[in-house]
């Protein structure tokens, strides 16, 4: 049986991600075990003992001083709070395209304008890209830059105008 198809690839290891979790760092100590650890800030050793799928709908018992016998105390609350409000930042977006794309895109509208039937005929097109292909080129340039795209037509307009 072959192997899948994604398994064999060698996975990047990115660099610049930032793995550090000062908070957890902070309030971690080395003379307790990782279990009693998580547990005071309020983390999961076992994921599947945090969330466990229930079989039976149980009853609990409340003891006498209040707390259901399920539930551990958490001493420091702040870590959680820390991760929350780290895991709301909004993601930085990295999408970027390369250099000889958007010179092939702004290169095809200079010539061709629309038409994508003559630009796919264009000698410039060197992978033979389908008229679909290189349109879809455009629309990611067009999402990815929207303000250059927008003074790049700016700048065409006047070129034809001289040329009509």
């Amino acid at each position: 049986m072959p192997k899948a198809k994604g398994k064999s690839r060698r996975h990047k290891y990115s660099y610049n991600l930032n793995r550090k979790r000062s908070h957890i760092r902070n309030a971690w100590d080395p003379h307790k075990s990782v279990a009693q650890n998580l547990a005071e800030m309020g983390l999961a050793e076992d994921p599947n003992k945090a969330v466990p799928i229930p079989k039976k709908l149980r009853v609990r018992k409340v003891e006498s001083d209040g707390q259901q016998p399920g539930k551990k105390l958490v001493r420091k609350p702040y870590v959680v709070t820390e991760m929350e409000l780290e895991a709301s930042l909004p993601e930085k977006k990295s999408n970027t395209l390369s250099r000889d794309l958007i010179d092939y895109v702004r290169y095809m509208i200079q010539n061709h304008g629309e038409n994508y039937k003559e630009m796919a005929r264009d000698e410039k097109n060197y992978y033979q890209d389908t008229p679909k292909q290189i349109k879809r080129k455009i629309n990611v340039y067009k999402n990815f830059y929207p303000e250059e795209y927008k003074n790049f037509i700016a700048s065409l307009k006047p070129e034809k105008m001289e040329v009509q």
